[in-house]
């Protein structure tokens, strides 16, 4: 379950609290989930208990008490703890959520992440004649559109002796203004030269040096591509000796192997989504947040890998069969991620 999809649940609860007669409120059209501060518990943490005590006229101690059933047993859920002043704290069914989320993955593909959240929404940016910024607003449009927008692209016009009029473009307009590439990227590659453009954020000075180009691990791009080329890599091992990929059977997202990786690819969304959430002059970071991400995840692959093909003689499982699940869902996650950053996802490298 993701931390979408678990505020979905939470709200479902709210509405069934609601529609029982137990709470006297609005049901809001969002609810915040976290993961557990200082003193908390479980997976994730909520605090709509809180949100909603006031309107409800009770403690918010008292509205999670109610809530806190409605939440306890629906699907993908463990158990549900509250603490002070009214957080509900919930841990997950970690196989049942490891194997929806790698399900949800297979299922959708490179779309994974992907919502309507803008759906009819469409932002106007005005871009200057330089590369970093061609380059980041092609990238911004991909991820708004991810999210069901558009993004306008609107090119200042160069500057000229003969002056011509300039095509009218709205009040709102936002001026991508990243600070420019030191030299021209072109000779590092198209790939290469995107994630040197993208990875820095909008405001860091890029780096546009043959580091991008070293098929080595201190190269953020090249783990990158390489988690994605090693996933691909195993599933063409594991049909050699005979098996597939099947979610289920023992928890690839347990306590041990595939943890931190099922919690990466889980949050996939809401880094998608972000873009939604924050003001235009901010959200304009979201390819670099996207590159930071993947870099993360590729690195929880590359740790994870180890564990799925079956050593030496021993025969291939069900445990084998979801952790190669797991590690082929995390190489659609990576590869959807580079194609929304505008760079190719080799299957060999």
């Amino acid at each position: 379950m993701t931390p979408v999809e678990l505020s979905r649940t939470v709200l479902h609860a709210v509405r069934r609290a609601v529609d029982a007669g137990e709470l006297s409120v609005a049901v809001p059209a969002r609810a915040v989930v976290t993961l557990p501060g200082p003193g908390g518990a479980g997976d994730y943490a909520t605090n709509i208990a809180l949100q909603l005590a006031r309107p409800a006229g009770q403690t918010p101690l008292r509205v999670a008490e109610v809530l806190r059933p409605y939440l306890s047993h629906a699907e993908g859920v463990a158990g549900v703890e509250i603490t002070e002043p009214g957080f509900l704290n919930i841990s997950l069914d970690r196989l049942a959520a490891s194997t929806a989320l790698v399900e949800r993955i297979r299922r959708e593909g490179l779309r994974y992440g992907h919502s309507d959240a803008l759906a009819g929404c469409v932002f106007d940016v005005r871009v200057p004649y330089d590369a970093r910024a061609e380059v980041l607003a092609d990238a911004l449009a991909r991820i708004v559109g991810s999210q069901g927008g558009r993004l306008v692209i609107h090119h200042r016009e160069p500057v000229t002796d003969t002056p011509r009029p300039l095509a009218p473009v709205p009040e709102t307009l936002l001026t991508l203004r990243p600070t420019p590439a030191p030299e021209d990227p072109t000779p590092l590659g198209h790939d290469a030269a995107r994630w040197a453009l993208l990875y820095p954020a909008p405001h860091d000075r890029p780096r546009i040096t043959a580091d991008h180009l070293v098929q080595r691990e201190s190269n953020p791009l090249f783990r990158v591509r390489y988690a994605h080329a090693r996933t691909r890599a195993v599933s063409r091992n594991a049909a050699g000796l005979g098996f597939t990929a099947q979610p289920g059977g023992e928890t690839a997202g347990g306590e041990t192997e595939g943890a931190g990786l099922f919690s990466l690819l889980a949050d996939h969304p809401r880094i998608l989504a972000t873009v939604a959430r924050l003001p235009r002059s901010q959200a304009v970071a979201a390819p670099s947040r996207l590159a930071r991400y993947l870099v993360a995840v590729a690195d929880g692959t590359l740790e994870f890998l180890p564990v799925v093909l079956p050593r030496g003689a021993e025969k291939p499982s069900a445990a084998h069969r979801a952790r190669l699940a797991l590690a082929e869902a995390a190489g659609t996650v990576l590869a959807g991620g580079l194609s929304l950053l505008g760079i190719d996802a080799p299957d060999h490298l």
